[in-house]
């Protein structure tokens, strides 16, 4: 996968890209809590952004300021929200003609990812992977501006399943928005041994959502 360095907000991003070809959708996919050991190489990360890229997408995953060989420090999500930013805007760049713009995240991940889908209106789809809502105030989605998955482990230890469950009620109570939550029975946090049912429900819910179901 083609390695990349462009400017973020704070210096240099590393990243890994897949260039689909012209006209192909865009997603971009952001890692887990930095001083928790989160990479653009975390095992659900990895998993997502192939995913994507099995269904035609051009996909970066990038490492966070401060992480691998991206410059700058972590930022308590207000300096990492820039990096996605700045991460969608190169993409954007390379792809101008791209009919849908998809944003996926896991964990600290989805809450950036969420984040950006309030501020960027081209973004029409999301796949939110243990969104912490226990850890973290998920209210500015008032409205969510478009629709998405939510998929969440039923025995995390890091994120309350029931507070998950709250906030994917929450957000398909609004009118207009329909948001798929899907729960993984047994799952931990990382979904160690439940892999192959997290990489299903994204891929059946991005064919869904395609109109690639048989």
């Amino acid at each position: 996968m083609p390695e990349i360095i462009f400017n973020g907000p704070a210096g240099r991003l590393e990243g890994r890209y897949h260039h689909a070809g012209t006209g192909a959708p865009i997603a971009l996919v952001l890692h887990p809590h930095p001083q928790f050991g989160g990479t653009m190489n975390n095992k659900v990360v990895y998993n997502l952004f192939h995913t994507f890229v099995n269904r035609g997408f051009s996909v970066m995953r990038f490492n966070f300021r401060g992480v691998g060989r991206s410059q700058g420090g972590f930022d308590n999500g207000a300096g990492e929200l820039s990096d996605a930013a700045s991460a969608l805007d190169w993409m954007q760049t390379y792809n101008p003609s791209a009919a849908e713009c998809w944003v996926g995240g896991f964990s600290f991940g989805a809450w950036i990812g969420m984040q950006l889908l309030m501020r960027r209106p081209e973004i029409n789809g999301f796949i939110s992977i243990s969104p912490p809502a226990s850890k973290y105030d998920f209210t500015f989605l008032a409205p969510c501006p478009s629709d998405g998955l939510i998929v969440q482990g039923t025995e995390d230890q890091v994120v309350s399943e029931p507070e998950v469950a709250k906030l994917a009620t929450r957000l398909s109570n609004q009118r207009g928005i329909k948001v798929k939550y899907e729960v993984i029975k047994g799952a931990g946090h990382f979904f160690e041994d439940h892999m192959d049912e997290l990489n299903r429900i994204t891929g059946a819910y991005l064919d869904m959502r395609l109109g690639r179901n048989s």
